[in-house]
């Protein structure tokens, strides 16, 4: 296919490049290259840990059956149930080998042997191609990637792309035209990592892409529909993603975890469950890392891994409510329903009501021995990532966060219910540590803070702070005035503690990094129209060469139809 590469723009992200037409009939957006670097990195990790599991499995199944040979030639009955589900995976794709993931010693793809095979890798969405060519050519040890599309222009788009990048991209990358839907319910647990990067809502995904996963496999989602997820149109979040946003402060880690219990939900209807192990909230999006394993018995877990959230409407209280518990008694584990009302009817603090959200993902989010790999990875290759600055300083900034801390509080919402000034950060993390808790920043917001404090507490410093920095009177209906009506029962020390700045803080490591550029943000669906109206997404200059092109080509159009009309007459 003969093309004129006067017409396009090439573009070029690490190792990958791609050409772009000068209309807006592929998706391609700038600001995703934060995206794309971070998914490369754990994309490396998880080809690391990968292989570690691998290799610790072989070695335990080498001293059980005392050599090699024996795991070979005596599979298990998880083996032989394994190999019929691959064989049936073969019988419809008969040129491809089935995915042989091993992860965890009880739940493994395949037969153990010797050699791992490179893990596959899906991108459900392509577009362009620029995320799977990357793959490809920056990831070491990775084996087949499919991208797919549903749009015949962006496959179009794609197969020219991975020629323009030579014979890796040839050998490794392949593009379908196909519904990710149907391509994922199809090809089921046949690979090792698959990417979800749609434009808005992943919610119509997951149900296939829980299932397309192998055991131990990576599934990596993005979700750009915030509006929804922080609470803008609840009723929309909750018939997407089955949970009720509240709109705090901490929308943003609400949004993530809203996103974690949806994956979860699809995976439990498969006898499957996730474990996170990186969630970032990133400029204008969330993006979650988790591991899909199946277990019936460990699916048995779910209930303790979420909870409804009580939000008062009054002050910044917020609490948190299980849905299920265990009871333990010898070596028998019974499952109940969690122990409620976790609040009375009216705040303790404030006296107001409260609104209740979720259900969200209250476990942990992030593995911090993968955030430690993660980042030491980034910082060893910082030459390999377009946007090392950024992605550093988000994964710095997440492992310094307390794992077990879901949500947070932020100082400054606090002390506009009390009306006072604001205590310093220091001074504030200090007198949670002298009170003897923990308290973190968050990579979700400069200005949040996480403690595994009460709330109670929580407002007993700001009541001792107060008395130090009296405010002036004020209605005695307000919440702030009826918590500040109340004795402190702890009296704060806010003497400077030695672990109220972080390792980061302390070595004024940059954690949050403003916008490299102005307009960095979502941009327009493929396809659209630009027009004036859209210069605060693309930028002044930006639409206004899209409409002089846009008038030449009219201009062009009318000159080639008047000369057309004019021959006609002349005949």
């Amino acid at each position: 296919m003969s093309m004129d590469l006067n017409d396009y723009t090439i573009i070029k992200e690490g190792e990958a490049e791609i050409l772009m037409h000068a209309k807006n009939e592929v998706f391609f957006n700038k600001t995703q290259v934060n995206n794309r670097d971070m998914s490369i990195a754990v994309l490396r990790t998880f080809i690391s840990k990968r292989k570690q599991e691998h290799e610790a499995l072989l070695s335990k199944r080498n001293k059980k059956n005392g050599s090699s040979s024996d795991v070979e030639d005596k599979p298990n009955d998880c083996d032989i149930n394994i190999e019929k589900s691959n064989d049936q995976g073969l019988e419809e794709k008969p040129n491809e080998d089935p995915c042989t993931a091993s992860e965890e010693p009880v739940k493994i793809e395949g037969k153990v042997r010797g050699k791992l095979k490179p893990p596959r890798v899906l991108e459900a969405l392509s577009a362009s191609g620029l995320r799977a060519l990357r793959y490809a050519r920056e990831v070491e040890g990775i084996g087949q990637v499919v991208a797919l599309d549903n749009d015949k222009g962006a496959v179009e788009a794609c197969q020219r792309n991975i020629k323009f990048n030579g014979s890796v991209a040839c050998s490794k990358v392949e593009s379908h035209l196909a519904d990710a839907r149907v391509y994922m319910l199809t090809h089921p647990k046949e690979f090792d990592v698959v990417d979800l990067d749609p434009y808005g809502s992943p919610s119509v995904f997951l149900d296939s892409a829980v299932q397309s996963v192998v055991d131990g496999g990576m599934l990596m989602c993005t979700a750009t529909d915030m509006a929804v997820l922080c609470g803008g149109n609840g009723e929309v979040c909750y018939s997407k993603y089955g949970s009720y946003p509240l709109r705090g402060k901490y929308c943003h880690e609400m949004a993530l975890r809203i996103l974690l219990a949806c994956i979860e939900s699809h995976a439990n209807r498969y006898k499957r469950y996730i474990v996170p192990v990186l969630s970032v909230q990133m400029d204008f999006y969330v993006r979650v890392f988790v591991r899909v394993y199946t277990s019936a018995s460990a699916m048995k877990n779910t209930p303790l891994k979420l909870s409804y959230v009580y939000q008062c409407i009054g002050c910044d209280s917020f609490h948190l409510q299980p849905i299920g518990r265990t009871v333990s008694k010898n070596t028998s584990v019974r499952y109940l329903p969690g122990f409620a009302p976790v609040v009375p009817q009216e705040c303790s603090d404030c006296g107001k009501k409260f609104n209740m959200g979720g259900p969200i993902w209250s476990a942990p989010i992030h593995d911090q021995d993968w955030v430690t790999s993660i980042l030491a990875d980034v910082k060893s290759m910082k030459n390999c990532y377009p946007a090392y600055e950024r992605i550093s300083a988000v994964l710095t900034t997440i492992s310094e966060e307390l794992p077990n801390v879901p949500l947070f509080l932020s100082l400054h919402n606090l002390c506009a219910t009390l009306k006072c000034t604001s205590p310093s950060a220091v001074i504030f993390r200090s007198a949670v540590i002298n009170a003897g808790y923990q308290i973190s920043g968050t990579h979700v917001n400069p200005l949040g803070l996480k403690s595994n404090a009460p709330m109670d507490v929580i407002w007993d410093i700001m009541r001792c702070w107060v008395k130090n920095h009296p405010v002036k009177a004020q209605p005695a209906d307000q919440p702030g005035s009826v918590i500040l009506a109340k004795e402190p029962v702890l009296q704060a020390n806010f003497a400077r503690a030695v672990a109220s700045l972080s390792k980061a803080q302390a070595k004024k490591v940059a954690r949050f990094l403003p916008n490299p550029e102005r307009h960095w943000g979502p941009k327009l669906r493929a396809g659209r129209q630009i027009t004036s109206k859209h210069i605060s997404l693309l930028g002044e200059e930006a639409v206004n060469g899209c409409l002089n092109d846009q008038d030449s080509e009219r201009d062009a159009k009318r000159q080639k139809i008047e000369k057309s009309n004019d021959v006609i007459a002349e005949s």
